[in-house]
């Protein structure tokens, strides 16, 4: 397995573009599947593992696609998709597959609005603690689809997908875009109550309201999706990463850098801007553009992660890195996923002081951090140990990067090109 070999205590200076984003991406492929006819085109795919993944399923499903490199652009890598979804041969998502990618999952809502069946096996991906798909499955049934579970699948079928008032529990992001595209297709009109705010979200629902979808609300936590006979293909080009964009401005900040951070929409990050500039990070929004700023000794920092707008559980490792080298004591709270904070013994083997409660970290600042080896338990995880290993002394070798592959398209290229020694070594 491939891991990074990053010699530390090097700041960052110049620019980086940001690729476009994963989480808007995934569910975007899954509702390429709903068009009974035509091709939809999607530009500017980032080249990522979990990318990968569900253009696979796609295939196993019947879908044709087609990939096309645009070799101008070298990072992140710009490819065009072309997905012709109109025989589908089959409705079953196989467990190879959905165990690598919890999103994988998100083929059920298009599967049972094209064919009224869907064999899907329960989802796998990032150890993250407990995240069940229940809200998915019960926002069917208010559908009027039949779920029953056998050996690992979940097994839907309905004779028409019918629309009604869904209630969440908890905002959920991927059950959100779920009961979206099976709804889109619904007889009649389904409200959607505490949904997702995520900027994803608002992403899907506008690529399928150009499908010729109803929908409206996306972004607010009440969404009203009136169903329409079919859908068209289309093309379009998803929003940047907000995530992958957060993780180069926390590794501008730990390392006292200068950075111009291209390709990303500032009201996305408000609130990672918000608790970087309490860290004592000069953030300055342009247009499109962030230019990123690091002190000389960063502030501690109080963050309570909690779904969008609050602090994205996902920059919630990267911040944590920050805050071991911060001047003080930091307190991380994580709200949304159980096991979030698995990343906190390999940030002590680089010498720093965390001491976990529940679902608190305090996180008590050193001087410095120093090298050593370090392994990558999710996505986001990984990113954090990258970011804590580039304010390192010494060297920092990070295993298992194949997670941070998952959802960062060439991150070492894009760090060295900022002045960071980050090396991939293929075991």
């Amino acid at each position: 397995m491939d891991k990074f070999v990053i010699e530390g205590e090097r700041k960052l200076s110049g620019s980086v573009i940001i690729q476009t984003s994963k989480n808007a991406v995934l569910p975007i492929l899954a509702a390429s599947l709903l068009p009974e006819k035509g091709e939809t085109i999607i530009h500017q795919l980032p080249n990522l593992a979990d990318v990968d993944t569900i253009l696979k399923v796609l295939e196993r499903l019947g879908a044709k696609v087609k990939i096309y490199s645009d070799r101008s652009h070298f990072l992140p890598s710009q490819r065009t998709v072309v997905i012709r979804a109109e025989q589908m041969k089959s409705y079953e998502a196989p467990y190879d597959l959905v165990r690598k990618m919890r999103a994988s999952f998100l083929v059920m809502g298009p599967l049972l609005a094209r064919t009224g069946k869907a064999k899907v096996s329960l989802p796998g991906g990032c150890v993250l603690g407990p995240r069940p798909v229940n809200l998915h499955l019960s926002g069917f049934a208010k559908l009027g689809v039949n779920i029953k579970e056998e050996y690992g699948y979940v097994i839907a079928s309905t004779d028409r997908l019918t629309g009604n008032t869904i209630f969440f529990d908890r905002p959920s992001h991927t059950g959100t875009e779920n009961i979206l595209m099976a709804a889109c297709l619904a007889k009649g009109k389904t409200t959607i109550v505490n949904a997702a705010c995520d900027p994803e979200v608002v992403d899907l629902a506008r690529f399928l309201n150009r499908m010729g979808a109803k929908i409206k609300g996306a972004g607010n936590a009440m969404i009203l999706v009136e169903g329409v006979k079919n859908l068209k293909a289309v093309e379009y080009t998803p929003i940047p990463d907000r995530l992958d964009a957060a993780t180069f401005m926390m590794a501008t900040g730990i390392t006292g850098g200068n950075v111009e951070i291209k390709n990303v929409l500032p009201e996305h990050l408000n609130m990672v801007s918000l608790k970087l500039r309490e860290m004592g990070v000069e953030v300055k929004e342009q247009k499109s553009s962030l230019r990123v700023k690091g002190p000389k000794r960063l502030a501690p920092v109080s963050i309570t992660t909690y779904p969008h707008p609050g602090f994205p559980t996902d920059v919630q490792a990267s911040a944590m890195a920050l805050a071991t080298v911060a001047d003080g004591t930091s307190q991380i709270r994580e709200t949304v996923f159980e096991d979030r904070f698995t990343h906190v013994m390999e940030l002590c083997r680089l010498g720093a002081d965390v001491k976990v409660s529940g679902d608190r970290a305090m996180v008590n600042g050193v001087p410095r951090l120093k090298g050593a080896s370090v392994m990558a338990s999710d996505i986001r995880a990984g990113a954090g140990l990258v970011i804590a290993g580039l304010a390192a002394r010494g060297t920092t070798q990070v295993l298992r990067v194949y997670h941070v592959d998952r959802g960062y398209d060439q991150l070492e290229k894009r760090l060295t090109q900022l002045g960071a020694q980050i090396k991939r070594i293929r075991d």
